[in-house]
């Protein structure tokens, strides 16, 4: 049997091993490579873009100065190690890291050019404009039909617009056929494959423009979890889609754009068939290979 003090001596050498290897891999950061290729900007229309956007948490610094183009009906995954700022990046994308006392940005975050952190943005709007979906899924503790519809009401849809707008969503969230003769029952009793996939719709029944993917299959199964695969990709046609995820496999399959981060900083940004062949930061392949994280 291994003794506790053992136990602790190895996880703290395997502590050290893992930093000594990131400060090793860091080296080759010095030498300033283009993060973002101009051929990029020229070929495709940038929907929501930060510049030099840094993210504390009281004073501890998560995001470095981070600036990146998130492209019109495209795919970005945002991948990296745990705590390397990922889920922080995306928040800060619809203002979600508002409600935290401890946390405070500087830079900018640009949708359609205009800065959303401006004082004059009305932030509800704005979380119209830039839905998200969360890791686990979170319907409402009501019918299926009215966490759908329960947002377009808020925004205004009339009463008689109500089903239509259910209908809709739901076949764009690909749930339909599965739930159009059991709309009253309770959504909780739905498999959570299915609750995620109503979590979808209802992000889509506000008509946003960004749609922003926290890990949403990390809680489902591979059969669930290529559903909604399977959506994320037809929704590009409709929606720009940001996605974080630990599943480089999933990441591979889905993205246009891949970007690594670590450290709190913007590691490395380019087409996924790229970053997966042939990434241009050392870092970046020992992440993807699997030597940490």
């Amino acid at each position: 049997m291994v003794s506790p003090d053992n136990s602790i001596k190895r996880d703290e050498n395997d502590g050290a091993d893992q930093r000594a290897l990131a400060i090793a891999l860091a080296s080759d950061l010095s030498d300033r490579l283009e993060i973002v290729s101009e051929e990029f900007l020229k070929t495709e229309k940038t929907k929501m873009e930060t510049i030099n956007l840094s993210h504390w948490y009281n004073e501890k610094r998560v995001l470095a100065g981070i600036s990146l183009p998130i492209f019109k009906n495209k795919v970005t995954a945002i991948i990296g190690p745990s705590g390397c700022g990922k889920s922080t990046f995306l928040r800060d994308l619809n203002r979600m890291n508002d409600i935290i006392p401890t946390a405070r940005i500087s830079g900018e975050v640009l949708l359609d050019g205009q800065n959303i952190y401006d004082n004059k943005i009305d932030v509800v709007s704005l979380r119209k404009r830039v839905g998200m979906v969360f890791q686990r899924p979170n319907p409402f503790p009501m019918s299926i039909e009215n966490n759908v519809a329960y947002g377009p009401y808020i925004h205004g849809a009339q009463p008689e617009e109500l089903a239509a707008i259910v209908e809709s969503t739901l076949r764009k969230a690909a749930l339909w056929e599965e739930v159009r003769d059991r709309l009253q029952d309770n959504a909780l009793s739905l498999s959570g494959g299915q609750q995620q996939r109503l979590c979808i719709a209802r992000a889509l029944s506000v008509e946003p423009e960004v749609i922003l993917f926290d890990e949403p299959c990390s809680a489902l199964d591979p059969h669930a979890t290529a559903k909604i695969e399977d959506l994320i990709t037809n929704l590009k046609k409709d929606y720009t889609v940001v996605i974080v995820t630990h599943n480089m496999q999933q990441a591979a399959r889905v993205s246009d754009y891949t970007t690594f981060f670590n450290f709190g900083e913007l590691i490395e940004f380019n087409t996924t068939r790229k970053i997966f062949k042939s990434p241009e930061r050392k870092m970046t392949e020992e992440y993807i290979s699997g030597r940490f994280g």
